[in-house]
């Protein structure tokens, strides 16, 4: 394996094992300060699988803990004055697996931790709903200050229980439990929560209709993923090498990254090209050009939500979708170009007052989708012409 000449920080998600171990960090904290003291107090994000979320709202975390060190030599320090710290309670509901008795016992073992951490002794059969305001209303009253709440992959059980006897069980779970953070607004600073998808009917966002979804405001389409200018200020030296290992030009390898990794918008709004961080950075540290995204298991749901992609896959490139649909709609509304934007397979390409036009962002994309197509179209040749020798014989 290629050494960089730098410590870059492939697969990371700590802001913290970032900062304190000195790895290579693209500095978004401006916009994480603009967000909270600018911005709603109840907030949704969308972005694709590995686009840099889980780090997104670990730089939150350090921000309400108000670990002023983290983030010396970073824009936020520039604009932050009172550094207070706020209690902050979090959730990676990627952890909880995609059955009720999985959600279940995730949410047992978090509430647990602060309930100990508070001191509360929660009744026998109390349900979660109970518990979490008990949780919220003990850490306000213990530190005085308002609490931030930060929910991770909200919707991962959701999208791996959909199709399944289990789902609707999640679902009601969400509804239950998230509705919530709308009843203890008193008590609450900031409410973060990331995804990829969105059920809006069936889960949270019912539960929760005063979200605002930040998915598609110009201020924060940069937040996650690399833009143009970021990568050359953060990235030169790494690129330098890639060039000098491939024989190529300085040129050269910044347009191979960008032909493969880049080309995503969020925006009608801001349309800067976004690179994806984890393969980019990933390329940057092997000094070799691949398609790290799909290795990472980002196409594992595809099938869940796309019917008959294999013969569908040249229409979606250059598609168009109303702005309702896009912005608005439940992944399991059964449109097929919205759960291949939200999860990274497509991308804005350009809008009119109407719509968007959908596209394949990059080489990589287009890889990972071919990887797909190829084998299931072989296998369905092979199955038409076992059929047609059968027929032949019989």
């Amino acid at each position: 394996m290629s050494e960089p000449i730098r410590r870059l920080p492939v697969g990371i998600q700590s802001f913290v094992e970032i900062r304190t171990k000195n790895y290579v960090y693209v500095d978004k904290t401006d916009i994480v300060w603009r967000m909270v003291n600018y911005g709603v107090k109840f907030n949704y994000l969308s972005r694709p699988r590995r686009f840099g979320k889980s780090l997104l709202v670990d730089t939150f975390n350090a921000y309400f803990d108000a670990r002023r060190d983290l983030f010396e030599g970073l824009r936020l320090t520039e604009m932050e004055k009172d550094w207070i710290k706020y209690p902050v309670i979090r959730l990676d509901m990627s952890m909880a697996g995609a059955t009720p008795k999985g959600i279940t016992d995730y949410l047992d073992s978090a509430f647990g931790k602060y309930e100990q951490l508070y001191g509360i002794q929660p009744m026998p059969d109390v349900s979660f709903a109970v518990r979490f305001k008990d949780i919220i209303v003990a850490a306000y009253n213990a530190t005085g200050q308002q609490v931030a709440i930060l929910i991770d992959e909200y919707d991962s059980p959701l999208q791996h229980s959909w199709h399944t006897p289990e789902h609707e069980a999640c679902t009601e779970m969400y509804r239950n439990v998230f509705a919530v953070l709308k009843n203890a607004d008193q008590y609450e600073k900031f409410v973060f929560i990331t995804g990829i998808t969105k059920f809006t009917q069936v889960s949270l966002f019912s539960a929760l209709n005063n979200l605002s979804n930040l998915s598609f405001l110009p201020e924060y389409a940069t937040v996650c993923g690399i833009t143009e200018d970021e990568i050359i200020e953060n990235f030169t030296p790494e690129i330098n090498v890639l060039a000098q290992r491939n024989n190529w030009s300085f040129d050269e390898a910044h347009q191979k990254l960008k032909e493969y990794y880049d080309g995503y918008h969020f925006c009608r709004r801001n349309m800067t090209d976004i690179y994806n961080p984890f393969s980019l950075v990933r390329a940057l540290y092997d000094s070799y050009i691949s398609n790290y995204w799909v290795s990472s298991g980002a196409t594992s749901l595809l099938n869940k939500f796309v019917q008959n992609i294999e013969i569908r896959l040249e229409e979606f490139d250059n598609s168009y979708i109303d702005s309702d649909t896009l912005e608005s709609s439940d992944v399991s509304s059964g449109v097929d170009e919205l759960f291949l934007f939200q999860s990274g397979y497509l991308t804005i390409k350009k809008a009119d007052e109407e719509g968007y036009y959908l596209g394949f962002p990059n080489e990589e994309v287009k890889r990972a989708l071919s990887k797909i197509v190829i084998p299931t179209l072989t296998m369905k040749s092979q199955a038409n012409v076992i059929t047609a020798q059968s027929h032949s014989r019989s």
